[in-house]
């Protein structure tokens, strides 16, 4: 010790602390104790040692006590045990201590009393307790739940003494509770909000460029700003502020805090933030400008010091050029016109040349750097959208990315790092952040329909590579009803991929193994699935695939376990049969054949996939000879017969009489019980009044 009581003195008065005989005694060596304390004269050893002397027990008597010493201020010894106890949380095992914890409410009720001149201390004190209690895992929680987050809140808008740290220590408990604090405290917080973004628009100093800084913390994902009335008024402040920065020539180092604010508005917001009108459009084309220069001064000639440096800002680039994409797809309320379209378009295509180009010089060691995967990600929503531009450049990239799906897979990624991307975690959950394959599969769905890229996805191994992703996410879905809705989106986009390749690489499908255990797991995620009524878009692509897929393997030992072979055609019998009805027809006084109530919503996203569900039905009827038995057992005869005697022809356009025909020719070749079945249903007539020649003729013949 440099100064203050000396170690002799000191040593003393921790023995007169052990040994007191009263309050008195003790009194006079806390006060010496927390002279040295407060001058910070104290090593870690002795600060435990002073715990070890007194515990909690005398720290928490003083805090409760309402009485001073005589000639002394009211909270002299309140005073006295916030000192000791900030002592002992300089001992990080000390500041977890569920006495330390249980006291949050003291050291938040002591940040909104009134401060004098005598108190500061006291303020200062408690600001160095709620400090180390944040810095403990258990720390932010009870912070949170113990309405520490409401007190910093107060303590910032008074703008009394320590006001400054209040917000210092708000900014630590967004980064590691934001949620939390948002779903217990939003008012609250955005009341901070609305003062920091008036701010921001008023200040012309380094000020506004520090704002930037720390604002996107207090731009929630949850609840959404915009619908939240102070959270609009915010919104429009920091729009202001924004289009002020960015629209004056700036350096790097106040351009990029600019940008990283403008992208957590936009992850908040998407677009909304942004005005309608002229002014707004040339703001959201600025932006998404700035970001692509950005991408491409960074990424086209990587200085690996600068890219450390500027891998935050790039991400957040990253994020405006996902809404310059989604813009320039809208068909309605965009608020860019065509031309505008068009040349953000061209730009956008250069900077993705660049994350191609910085994608390519990735190392294996660099795999599980959070900036790989961020610029995976956006590549992924471009080639989702985006089939025509840099395919030269992609084939070439597209061994990297398989290698790279496939080892954050089976590896399953490091939650760790990865969680960690900068604007870039689901607001799902961010388990999906490892999941780069879910990012690319769009893309992929593009890409396995033409010659040059299939091959080289097949080349790669892509094929069983996504066929034991469908099999882990199919296992998600089964396993937790509530699912995300992405694992079901992913579901469809993979039979998408695999309904490219069954259709242009049957071979593959007979060949690679894998593809038996896919069709085992159809087999019986159909049956599972189709009594669900809110999965019918993913049972419609299971269904077509499945039928696809049996044409191929009819012969496989898979499609021989006629148990769950039976089950599978049985749903997809329910699947075809039920999707048309009658219904009044408004034009006349009879009936018209309609799409049923119950597919209404999702036709326009299944009805390809029913008719090529009711062609390949056709095709595997002569190949499996129980299959006609099945449809008996269905009775999809009687019903459509009758069904197609009740309607009016007109209602009924030829692409479906050539569907109905397809399966019902098939099934009168393959099974007699089957012909006379239609036969007994007036088959002739309506096979005559539909036109179906090929029936009226298998009908015909004895």
């Amino acid at each position: 010790m440099a100064s203050g009581p000396g170690a002799a003195t000191l040593k003393k008065c921790l023995e007169v602390l052990r040994d007191a005989r009263n309050d008195s005694e003790q009194l006079a060596a806390l006060l010496l104790v927390t002279k040295a304390v407060r001058a910070g004269e104290l090593d870690s050893k002795t600060r435990r040692q002073i715990f070890d002397a007194i515990g909690f027990t005398f720290p928490n008597r003083l805090l409760n006590s309402r009485q001073a010493p005589p000639g002394c201020p009211e909270d002299t010894f309140r005073a006295l045990g916030l000192t000791l106890l900030a002592c002992f949380c300089t001992d990080p095992e000390l500041a977890g201590h569920s006495q330390i914890l249980n006291k949050i409410p003291t050291f938040s009720d002591v940040l909104l009393s009134p401060c004098n001149p005598d108190s500061t201390s006291m303020v200062d004190d408690a600001y160095q307790c709620l400090a180390a209690v944040l810095a403990t895992p258990r720390g932010p929680r009870e912070m949170v739940t113990k309405g520490a987050v409401s007190a910093l809140c107060q303590a910032y808008m008074n703008g009394g003494y320590g006001s400054e740290r209040a917000l210092t220590l708000l900014l630590g408990l967004l980064a590691v509770a934001e949620v939390k604090c948002w779903q217990r405290d939003a008012p609250h917080l955005l009341a901070v909000l609305s003062k920091l973004s008036k701010e921001f628009v008023k200040a012309e100093d380094v000020t506004k460029f520090e704002l930037c800084e720390l604002l996107p913390r207090f731009i929630p994902l949850s609840p959404p700003l915009a619908e939240l009335s102070q959270g609009s008024e915010s919104i429009c402040q920091l729009y202001k502020g924004l289009a002020s920065i960015l629209g004056s020539k700036l350096s790097q180092s106040q351009r990029d805090p600019a940008l990283k604010l403008a992208a957590s508005l936009v992850q908040a917001c998407g677009s909304e933030w942004i005005p309608a009108g002229r002014t707004g459009s040339k703001f959201l084309a600025l932006l998404v400008n700035l970001a692509c220069v950005e991408v491409r001064l960074t990424l086209e000639e990587p200085d690996p010091l600068e890219m450390k440096e500027k891998k935050e800002v790039i991400t957040a680039c990253y994020v405006l050029i996902e809404m310059g994409i989604q813009e320039c797809l809208k068909e309605e309320e965009s608020l860019l016109d065509e031309a505008q379209r068009m040349q953000l378009t061209r730009i956008m295509e250069e900077a993705f040349g660049a994350v191609v180009f910085y994608l390519r010089q990735v190392k294996e060691e660099e795999l599980q750097d959070p900036f790989v995967f961020a610029s995976v990600r956006i590549l992924g929503a471009w080639m989702a959208e985006e089939t025509s531009s840099l395919k030269q450049e992609i084939c070439e990239l597209l061994p990297f990315l398989v290698h790279y799906a496939k080892k954050l897979f089976k590896e399953g990624g490091s939650a760790e790092t990865l969680s960690q991307t900068a604007g870039l975690v689901s607001s799902d959950n961010s388990i999906l952040a490892q999941d780069a394959l879910r990012l690319l599969l769009p893309g992929f769905c593009h890409l396995t329909a033409e010659d040059r890229p299939r091959e080289i996805l097949i080349s790669e191994g892509a094929p069983a590579l996504l066929c034991d992703y469908f099999l882990h996410q199919w296992e998600v879905l089964s396993s937790q009803p509530g699912s995300l809705a992405s694992t079901e989106m992913s579901l469809q986009t993979l039979c998408g991929i695999f309904l490219n390749l069954v259709v242009t690489a049957p071979d593959l499908i007979r060949q690679e193994k894998t593809f038996c255990s896919l069709m085992d797991t159809l087999l019986k995620s159909l049956p599972f699935l189709l009594p669900q009524k809110d999965h019918l878009v993913l049972a419609a692509n299971i269904a077509t695939l499945g039928l696809m897929m049996a044409r191929i393997l009819s012969s496989s030992a898979v499609l021989q376990k006629t148990g769950s072979a039976k089950e599978f055609f049985k749903a997809t019998i329910c699947f075809l049969s039920q999707a048309h009805t009658a219904q009044a027809d408004p034009g006349s006084h009879g009936l018209a054949l309609a799409v049923s109530p119950a597919y209404v919503s999702a036709w326009d996203d299944i009805r390809e996939l029913w008719f090529l569900g009711m062609q390949a039905l056709a095709s595997c009827v002569p190949l499996f000879p129980w299959l006609p038995q099945a449809v008996l057992q269905a009775q999809w005869l009687e019903e459509l017969s009758e069904l197609l005697t009740r309607v009016t022809a007109a209602s009924v356009d030829f692409e479906l009489i050539a569907a109905f025909q397809g399966v019902l020719v098939e099934l009168a070749r393959a099974s007699e019980p089957c012909r006379e079945v239609i036969l007994s249903h007036h088959g002739e007539e309506w096979a005559n009044l539909y036109g179906m020649a090929a029936l009226e003729q298998c009908l015909s013949k004895q």
